[in-house]
């Protein structure tokens, strides 16, 4: 058990992992932690006891699988190109799921809201920097499907007693 009761700066964890990594391969990393987010969403789908916030749950882990297709789909040969970035930092993995092993689920949320928060500001960010107006509009829309999963998850903390 994680006795920190602390939210960890996401933004600070995660920028040594991202400067590792090419600029251009980027949001490819970040699309591999959208994937990572929809397992954990499905986790959490699954212990939910009441139906509704089951449903909300799932919307999400729905919505992290559709961010991760959709920047996936703005760069040939993906997933050749995730594969390499795993390997080149097989810490990846271990260092999202430390994030939020031991911690209660009140906590989870909160980390997991932040990390939407974060990734509809990179996302932004990310879609400033294009000259490509249709992946200007893809990263735009990436940046709302964060929000929306973020709302959800602030939405279910200020709902417990």
């Amino acid at each position: 058990m994680n006795s920190d009761d602390s939210i960890p700066n996401l933004a600070e964890i995660f920028r040594p992992a991202l400067e590792r990594v090419a600029l251009e391969q980027r949001p490819l990393l970040i699309a591999l932690a959208e994937r990572l987010a929809a397992d954990r969403y499905r986790e959490w789908a699954n212990a939910a006891g009441a139906e509704s916030v089951r449903a909300q749950l799932l919307a999400c882990a729905a919505r992290e699988e559709d961010i991760a297709s959709r920047i996936e789909a703005l760069h040939p040969g993906a997933e050749a190109s995730q594969r390499e970035i795993l390997e080149k930092n097989p810490d990846l993995q271990e260092l999202n799921r430390s994030l939020f092993e031991g911690r209660p689920v009140s906590q989870q949320y909160a980390i997991q809201a932040q990390g939407e928060r974060l990734g509809a500001a990179t996302w932004r960010s990310i879609a400033q920097q294009q000259t490509d107006p249709s992946a200007r509009e893809v990263y735009l829309a990436c940046a709302v499907l964060e929000e929306e999963s973020a709302l959800v998850l602030e939405t279910l903390l200020n709902a417990e007693p």
